[in-house]
């Protein structure tokens, strides 16, 4: 309701024009009605300026790259903190739980695929029989039947070795390898496999490569049509070139890409034959392999075989060849 102003007896008072006059000059205590700036045509107007367009010149990011500082981390890990890991015992256990958990934690499918073990004799040590297992890693979605390629490396070590060159060296490099995967998409897709019992329990095939050997057994019938090649990482940080060998029975084609890139990437490298390693269990199935890594060395399956002795220089090379075939 409107209010007025006007006093009460001047408008009692007030008659005929007199009360048009008086009211005429009194004041309405209306509230005033808001105002809308949109509408009102005294307001001011301004213009929004446009938003700008976004930079095109931005640089474009840097390729993601082999880190032989983390690489060497994980050796100090593995034959540093766990020391030997006989395929058997707690030490290849835990050794296990770290590629497992590493493997999820980068965003793989994980799986162990346990065997068992004959007693035998580890490099002058009697050992019982027991179980081991594989660490497989895949990607998500992954269809064995499609193509695709192994990256493989032993997590095992002889009885009394803490296994840095052998094969802290291949896990590490094949755990980077894993994690440059999944941020730059391989030709092919790669599971990742740390292989246990690859170290021997006795002479000939039968007691070697357990693991791998197991490997192929179980692989179904996609799984073979779907497997492109197979490379084996086994004692890969020493020496200052790279060993890139097969066995006799497989084509070269996977050694003479992988020496070929060798030179494109000006990373040394050398051809060898060799059979004692997890691709040699691949290759006998009838796969295309490579093995990199074999240089000797005074520690080989000694108590020495220490994270000093492995060069972060040849893990870079050797993971830098790696990926260059890989992508």
């Amino acid at each position: 309701m409107p209010r007025f102003s006007c006093p009460r007896h001047l408008s009692a008072l007030a008659t005929g024009s007199i009360v048009a006059t008086l009211l005429a000059g009194c004041t309405a205590g209306t509230e005033p009605a808001a105002v809308d700036p949109a509408t009102d045509p005294t307001t001011p107007r301004t213009s929004a300026s446009p938003s700008p367009p976004p930079p095109t010149d931005l640089p474009e990011p840097p390729p993601p790259r082999f880190r032989a500082s983390k690489a060497m981390a994980d050796v100090r890990l593995l034959a540093g903190e766990i020391g030997p890991r006989l395929a058997t015992g707690p030490g290849f256990r835990k050794a296990g739980g770290v590629v497992t958990r590493r493997l999820s934690e980068l965003g793989y499918d994980t799986e162990r695929q346990g065997f068992p073990l004959p007693a035998g004799d580890s490099w002058g040590v009697p050992v019982r029989a027991g179980r081991s297992f594989n660490v497989i890693g895949m990607p998500k979605s992954f269809d064995a039947g499609e193509p695709h390629v192994i990256i493989g490396a032993h997590l095992d070590t002889v009885a009394v070795a803490p296994g840095a060159e052998d094969n802290a060296s291949g896990v590490a490099v094949l755990l980077e390898l894993a994690r440059l995967a999944l941020v730059v998409e391989p030709r092919l897709p790669s599971v990742f496999i740390a292989f246990g019992g690859e170290e021997p329990r006795g002479q000939g095939d039968d007691l070697h490569h357990f693991g791998s050997q197991h490997y192929v057994r179980a692989m179904s019938r996609p799984q073979r049509r779907g497997l492109r090649s197979m490379v084996s990482l086994d004692r890969v940080g020493v020496g200052g070139s790279v060993p890139v060998c097969t066995g006799p029975l497989s084509p070269p084609e996977v050694q003479n890409r992988i020496v070929a890139l060798s030179q494109v990437e000006s990373i040394a490298s050398h051809r060898c034959e060799l059979t004692t390693s997890d691709h040699w269990s691949f290759e006998k199935a009838g796969f295309t392999v490579a093995r990199l890594g074999s240089t000797p060395y005074p520690a080989y399956h000694s108590e020495a075989d220490l994270p000093a002795v492995v060069n972060p220089r040849q893990l870079s090379r050797t993971g830098r060849l790696a990926w260059a075939w890989l992508t």
